[in-house]
């Protein structure tokens, strides 16, 4: 039988929500400020400025609680000019620091590339902002070459049209466009990540005010080599997406991010989704993959998840390795949660980690707990055929 997906856990075992209920109002006794108007839930006005305070001390019979002082002051919000926005937006990106740089983004708003990151901006008003009208995808550089541009470019179309978005351009148009793109940036290592949204216009629901569909595209340079470190994940908890939405990849990542989050907040790398009816599903941007004790390659099948560029990759790959033997087979197929436990190696594949190892999920150990022997193989496989493989793969960035 297979096994049920997890429960969401109570609201009483939420961190954000206390596990004891409240005492009753009888038994508290909250001390504000003194009455001059900032005290406790007033706003305290001075010459232009507010300040919202709230500061108190709750005592219970057994019991005392100091609630942290909330303070929030504004004064004097400055209205600023376009020039002088802009330059506010120079200098926040000036002092952001991390792993990622932005090197190119093209828009259709502007009709061009920039290569300024403070100029890489989207119109609030577009209805992929606040209405999460937007689809995307994102295609790998390596070494001056685009990788699976064609696969990720077909893809984001099918989605485009699943979300019921008009493309602003053909497809050869998009593809120059994305090529452009990343030749304008001099990157060689990195990714290129686009959209297609419904576009500006207003803050309706409805789309029927956009003047026209937008294409976005950025890319990022990140020189962090890909990690073959063995991993931990755990059941997620948070509802994984219904099959309409879960077969397009939408800006709809919310379940997404949690699913992750709640990972992260145990200690693992990633989260594993169960379908409606308890087989494993995928992660919350990847594909997952085990290799069975007859070492046969077994995959969940894409009816009802993304339909993964790299993990479609690497089972073509891993035709090869049945030709030389190293493996069985390769299948596509329900997967329950017991044999993915039980399996010898399990992997999660995706264009921002290729193949990455597990050797712990919930609190089973994945065969000896140590990385897989085929799980590296097939790490390999995909970084030479990043380096080397055919042109349907491998698209020439002409810098």
């Amino acid at each position: 039988m297979a096994s049920l997906p997890s429960l969401p856990k109570p609201i009483s075992q939420n961190p954000h929500f206390p596990t004891k209920p409240a005492a009753h109002s009888h038994s508290l006794n909250v001390i504000p400020r003194k009455h001059s108007f900032s005290g406790h839930g007033l706003l305290n006005f001075q010459h232009g400025s507010f300040r919202a305070r709230e500061t108190r001390v709750i005592r219970s019979s057994n019991q005392t609680e100091a609630v942290p002082d909330y303070s929030i002051q504004v004064s004097d919000v400055p209205l600023l000019t376009c020039s002088e926005a802009i330059e506010k937006l120079k200098t926040y990106r000036e002092n952001r620091h991390g792993k990622q740089q932005y090197l190119a983004m093209y828009s259709s708003i502007f009709g061009g590339i920039t290569t300024d990151p403070a100029a890489m901006v989207i119109p609030i008003d577009d209805h992929m902002v606040h209405r999460g009208h937007g689809v995307f995808d994102t295609a790998a550089i390596r070494d001056g070459y685009l990788y699976e541009l064609d696969q990720h470019l077909d893809r984001i179309l099918r989605s485009a049209s699943m979300a019921k978005i008009d493309i602003p351009f053909d497809r050869e148009s998009i593809r120059r466009i994305l090529i452009q793109t990343v030749s304008a940036s001099k990157c060689k290592t990195g990714s290129l990540r686009y959209w297609l949204s419904t576009g500006p216009g207003d803050f309706q629901l409805s789309p029927s005010g956009c003047h026209q569909p937008a294409l976005y595209a950025i890319v990022i340079q990140d020189l962090s080599p890909f990690n073959s470190k063995g991993i931990k994940v755990v059941t997620s908890s948070i509802p994984i997406k219904p099959p309409q939405f879960a077969t397009m990849k939408s800006v709809n990542y919310l379940p997404n991010v949690l699913s992750k989050m709640e990972a992260e907040e145990e200690g693992a790398f990633a989260a594993i989704w169960l379908d409606c009816d308890g087989f494993i599903a995928e992660g919350p941007n990847m594909n997952v993959a085990f290799v069975t004790k007859e070492k046969e390659l077994v995959m969940p099948q894409f009816d009802k998840i993304l339909s993964g560029c790299t993990a479609k990759r690497v089972l073509v790959l891993a035709e090869g390795l049945v030709r030389e033997g190293k493996l069985r087979g390769v299948r596509i197929e329900n997967v329950t949660v017991e044999e993915g436990k039980k399996a010898d190696e399990m992997m999660l594949i995706g264009s921002g980690i290729l193949v990455r190892p597990v050797v712990q999920w919930d609190e089973q150990v994945i065969g000896d707990g140590k990385e897989g022997s085929l799980t590296q193989i097939l790490l390999n496989l995909i970084i030479e055929d990043m380096k080397s493989g055919p042109p349907t793969v491998r698209e020439p960035i002409p810098y």
